[in-house]
């Protein structure tokens, strides 16, 4: 691995440990192994390598979610391995967990990249629940983006209960509820109207 590239992943490692403020350029030479100097001979600074790894795990991030959301099953099945893909729970959301950084949130370069892929997340969920819709599967009164910000915000609270609990057990319940209430109603039987005898 190139010296760039292991400054890159190894930035990605600490942000998702201690976030922005917590990820110094000194633990990041440490942990890529690199000389010093070597961020800045590659990178403008701190904060064009913090970018640099941002979009390298937002891009991670769609490409995993991708991968269930456009793949095989009914609308209700792909939301359903969206919710259960494996994770690790109790390290967080490496893209969510960047919300909560003050001075992420405060950098329109450093944010770019989360707002979009929370979006784009937001937008292929809702997506799919009007797929649903069109397909019988979902009932004609759900709403495609508030069913798609629900599903989001479960799973980025799961991750702040489970890491608050010490427990992935709050995130998983949390996604049986939401699929509880999701569960497409099986189909009504025909009424039959008993014949008169005459």
């Amino acid at each position: 691995m190139s010296t760039p590239e292991r400054l890159i992943e190894s930035t990605r490692e600490l942000l998702w440990e201690r976030g922005y403020v917590g990820t110094s350029p000194k633990a990041i030479l440490e942990r890529a192994g690199a000389g010093q100097g070597s961020m800045y001979h590659h990178f403008k600074g701190k904060p064009d390598l913090a970018l640099a790894a941002i979009r390298r795990t937002a891009e991670e991030l769609r490409a995993t979610a991708a991968g269930v959301l456009d793949g095989p099953g009914t609308p209700y099945e792909r939301i359903e391995a969206f919710l259960r893909r494996e994770r690790d729970v109790l390290r967080g959301c490496p893209v969510g967990r960047l919300t909560m950084d003050p001075d992420v949130i405060a950098s329109p370069e450093l944010r770019e990249p989360v707002d979009e892929t929370l979006d784009w997340i937001r937008e292929r969920l809702a997506g799919i629940v009007e797929e649903g819709k069109e397909q019988g599967q979902f009932g004609a009164e759900l709403d495609g983006e508030e069913i798609a910000a629900t599903v989001l915000a479960t799973v980025q609270g799961g991750y702040v209960l489970a890491r608050a609990s010490g427990s992935p057990g709050a995130f998983d319940a949390g996604v049986r509820g939401l699929l509880s209430l999701l569960s497409p109603m099986p189909p009504t039987p025909p009424i039959r109207t008993a014949r008169c005898c005459t």
